[in-house]
């Protein structure tokens, strides 16, 4: 029902106030890393830096080459969520961008 409406422009202001999670990316402003704090009553947030070029270790055999690196970091409320169920969050967030591939089905 939320997206129907959410689609249809029909949301009102209580159908999207107290939201659980949050994305902020200070990215496009050319900040690199950033720690973003969560806004009660949110359980978690999600800080997304900009993409930047460096050189990198991309095999075994120590070749370095230059790659795209983006920095996010994850900030969650242990009263919440554990924080090895953030951390897995992230790790699948990471993989899905490294090999987007593995998203579909």
């Amino acid at each position: 029902d939320l997206s129907a409406r959410a689609r249809e422009g029909r949301l009102a202001l209580s159908d999207v106030q107290r939201g659980t999670f949050t994305i902020s990316n200070l990215g496009m402003f050319g900040i690199h890393q950033f720690r973003a704090v969560i806004n009660p009553p949110e359980s978690a947030i999600l800080a997304v830096g900009a993409v930047v070029r460096k050189p990198v270790v991309v095999d075994e055999q120590d070749t370095v080459a230059v790659r795209p690196m983006l920095s996010l970091t994850i900030a969650a409320d242990h009263r919440v969520i554990d924080g090895v169920v953030a951390a897995r969050f992230l790790a699948a967030l990471v993989q899905g961008i490294e090999f987007p591939e593995t998203l579909l089905y």
